[in-house]
């Protein structure tokens, strides 16, 4: 297998490997190498292996849909041919509409930096959609408020989002600055992996190139956001795995506009834990909190326990969620999947 000859070798734990990912292992598979992927484009894949960056080897008929930034795979060490996939610990992964199957985000993601910034881009209901997607993959979300220099004071943006989930981190900074790096430390350390989502043009890919390090000449291009509408400039195309200089690895993934919610099940009661935890209290169990008797939620909205916008964004959440999530329908052994639609 050749490789980088600068790149003096690594450790499969500085690569993010896991007890979870050896576990995988046959016995016959021994000789095989575990690499990380670092890039899928359409037909051809990268990969961070023991000696720096791979490319890989695709046999026949190899779907690279299949496959997301920060997954393991088992490649043959000569050829460089790739073998198999392993099963991912976490998996960030988003339902664009009019697709069949859910696009791949990131595989094995530690932490979920969700990038926003200190400006009229700043919208708490868009972040919950990110916080259920990082709540369902079982991944820690981290609130990111970039340009925090370009404002007065930017405590008034974090006391927006800080209640959104118990138990959030918010972080304010600006993003290319080498403090921000030190800021984000306590979720970069060798072996972590952390992936930045958010909107174009909010300073994602100044974060990467903070975090990495990276030199002039190897930096990812950068944009800005209108003045006009606070609208961001894509700058990032694809998604790509960069080494962190603390030890840790970074996934960098394009400006979402949209962010559609379907198939959630346990991230909205994660993100709204005050209302999940009022719903067994209410008279009926299948309770929509609308319009019922004996309503917990409703009652604790009226003593003023419970901020009426989160239950009417909790409300939209979850009926946006059942009209986008597949269920299967028909008799046994003939089932088909619809979507249901909006009712």
């Amino acid at each position: 297998m050749t490789h980088a000859p600068d790149h003096p070798p690594r450790t499969l734990a500085a690569l993010g490997w896991s007890a979870f990912h050896e576990d995988q292992l046959r016995p016959e598979e021994a000789e095989l190498a575990p690499m990380r992927i670092a890039t899928v484009h359409r037909a051809r894949m990268t990969a961070e292996s023991l000696f720096g960056p791979t490319k890989l080897v695709l046999p026949p008929q190899t779907n690279t849909s299949d496959f997301a930034v920060g997954d393991w795979v088992l490649v043959e060490a000569e050829t460089r041919t790739l073998v198999r996939r392993l099963d991912r610990r976490t998996v960030l992964q988003r339902h664009t509409e009019g697709a069949r199957v859910p696009q791949l985000i990131a595989a094995n993601v530690d932490t979920l930096f969700i990038v926003s910034s200190c400006n009229d881009d700043l919208n708490p209901a868009r972040l919950e959609r990110y916080l259920a997607l990082a709540n369902e993959a079982d991944t820690t979300p981290v609130i990111v408020l970039t340009k925090a220099d370009r404002v007065a004071d930017p405590e008034p943006y974090r006391q927006q989002v800080i209640g959104l989930q118990r138990g959030l981190e918010v972080v304010t900074l600006n993003a290319q600055v080498p403090e921000a790096a030190v800021a984000l430390a306590p979720w970069c350390g060798p072996g972590q992996t952390v992936a930045l989502v958010g909107s174009s043009g909010v300073g994602k890919s100044s974060l990467l190139n903070t975090l990495s390090a990276k030199a002039p000449e190897e930096a990812q291009r950068t944009g800005s956001i209108r003045e006009s509408d606070a609208k961001g400039r894509h700058t990032t195309t694809s998604r790509s795995l960069h080494p962190i200089a603390g030890g840790g690895w970074v996934i960098d993934t394009p400006g979402i506009r949209t962010l559609h919610i379907s198939d959630i099940s346990v991230g909205l009661d994660v993100l709204f834990a005050e209302i999940a935890e009022l719903a067994p209290l209410c008279r009926f169990r299948d309770c929509t909190h609308a319009h019922e008797p004996g309503c917990a939620v409703r009652a604790a909205v009226a003593a003023g326990e419970l901020d009426p916008a989160r239950l009417d964004r909790w409300r939209k959440l979850v009926d946006e969620n059942r009209s986008n999530t597949p269920v299967d329908t028909g008799p046994r052994g003939n089932k088909i999947r619809k979507t249901p639609g909006k009712r």
